[in-house]
């Protein structure tokens, strides 16, 4: 978290990111660092889905990569979204918030 941290400090309007999925889970990466990971679990790919939803693309499959651009305040909502814990139902709304939030950021930037 604390290259997600790095990362966000500075506001930029096109990040190069890529959302991988392996045995362990998905994996968001930026100049081959790690931005933030959710793990092979049923709270952690709850929490993948909801990612790759505020970033405009869907999970990849298994083994596979995908590129997007996003800016650093679509990152700041798909990385807040991550911390949310699922089990709580005020989690949900603040999921609704920022899904709604990121995809007016996002505007016309999707997939490379």
């Amino acid at each position: 978290m604390d290259y997600a941290d790095d990362l966000m400090s500075v506001p930029r309007a096109h990040l190069a990111l890529e959302l991988t999925q392996d045995e362990g889970g998905l994996k968001l990466g930026h100049s081959g660092k790690s931005v933030v990971e959710c793990y092979l679990t049923r709270e952690g790919m709850t929490a993948a889905t909801y990612l790759a939803q505020a970033l405009g693309t869907k999970v990849p499959p298994l083994g596979e990569t995908v590129k997007v651009r996003v800016s650093t305040g679509v990152l700041f909502r798909a990385v807040s979204i991550v911390n949310l814990d699922f089990n709580n139902e005020v989690s949900y709304v603040l999921l609704e918030k920022w899904l709604e939030d990121a995809e007016e950021q996002r505007g016309g930037v999707s997939e490379l």
